[in-house]
């Protein structure tokens, strides 16, 4: 399995002090968490890309590539690429150029966005957000598989003997996880390519992720991919740590209440009791974490959300730290347990590169 955090890049003031950062401030922190992550012992760093204040991620790739100068080993991506909004054309280059820079540590998770106003700064219309997200990954899949391309859709212009340049790494795309909090279409769609299906189980109960990706797993069989249990899952989490439960939730309560997405609305002892936030000790993050196979079944990819609500950078790195050496080792050694040898490992580019040759001498 893979574990790593991920990162909306939220600028909000911390209630406890009333500061906020500048942009220019948030946007260096998140490098910060990069780097802290992969010291640690982290496997993914994942940046979310938003077009609209508070959030400072539109360009993803641009952190990307500067943090991929800057570390060696760390995968990264993006917790959401939207696919709706931008088009396929640019997606295909500039990821395929990030994993040149990168040496293959590249994938990326497609999501349509839940933002309206932001469709029409970029010519869409939310209300086509499915086909244009179904329409769009149609044609990014071809941009990266075939050298010259002929297309016709609804939402862009046709392409008449295109070369999306440059061309993927070692002639391998990256891997594409399809991430989705609601929507059926989108397991559908993750499972129609044999792709990985990415469950943000942070807001909404477990049942309503069981159900998605049930029928992920499913589809994914029907398609011919594999098993069931051989499909790509990953899941997202929320967690705040320290020795002591109540310390943990005495600290970061504040910033639960006022947090941009869910503050002022449900109490933390019942967002917790409903959902997969868990703020506590490290050994009730380790318990609730194993949890989710029980429910959700063997899966290769853990993210973290732990970095928001106004939380600041100095709190973050020590929840990293804690991360790091207190938690990851242990759900690594407990996930490894029983774990059935036809259930397969997190794709690497590596592994995909081996796959194609073995593929291409068959």
């Amino acid at each position: 399995m893979q574990f790593g955090v991920f990162s909306v890049g939220d600028v909000t003031m911390d209630p406890t002090t009333g500061r906020t950062p500048t942009e220019g401030e948030r946007v260096k922190a998140m490098v910060a968490i990069a780097l802290k992550a992969e010291e640690v012992g982290l496997d993914v760093f994942a940046t979310g890309e938003h077009h609209n204040p508070p959030f400072v991620p539109s360009s993803p790739t641009t952190m990307l590539g500067y943090i991929a100068a800057r570390t060696e080993r760390l995968v990264l991506s993006t917790a959401t690429t939207l696919i709706t909004t931008n088009d396929p054309v640019k997606i295909a280059e500039d990821f395929a150029m990030l994993q040149h820079l990168a040496d293959g540590r590249v994938d990326l998770m497609l999501g349509r966005g839940n933002t309206g106003p932001v469709y029409p700064w970029f010519g869409q219309d939310i209300r086509q957000g499915i086909p244009l997200a179904i329409e769009n990954y149609a044609l990014l899949h071809r941009l990266w598989r075939e050298d010259v391309v002929d297309w016709e859709g609804r939402f862009r212009t046709p392409l008449q003997g295109f070369t999306s340049t440059p061309r993927p790494l070692d002639g391998v795309p990256p891997f594409v996880w399809h991430g989705s909090i609601r929507s059926p279409e989108i397991a559908e769609q993750a499972a129609y390519y044999g792709d990985g299906f990415f469950a943000n189980n942070i807001f909404w109960p477990k049942e309503h992720f069981i159900k998605l990706i049930t029928l992920y797993r499913q589809r994914y069989a029907h398609y011919g991919h594999g098993t069931p249990e051989q499909a790509i899952v990953g899941l997202g989490g929320q967690v705040f740590m320290r020795k002591n439960s109540q310390d943990a939730v005495r600290e970061f309560r504040p910033y639960f209440d006022n947090a941009p997405v869910y503050g002022h609305g449900p109490s933390l002892e019942d967002f917790m009791a409903e959902t997969p936030l868990t703020v506590g000790s490290p050994q009730q993050v380790i318990d609730r974490t194993l949890a989710f196979r029980e429910y959700f079944g063997d899966y290769q990819r853990q993210l973290f959300l732990m970095d928001h609500a106004g939380l600041p950078l100095k709190t973050v790195l020590e929840q990293l730290d804690i991360l790091g050496e207190e938690v990851v080792p242990v759900l690594r050694r407990e996930f490894a347990k029983d774990r059935p040898a036809q259930v397969p490992d997190a794709p690497t580019h590596a592994s995909l590169t081996a796959a194609a040759q073995t593929s291409a001498t068959v």
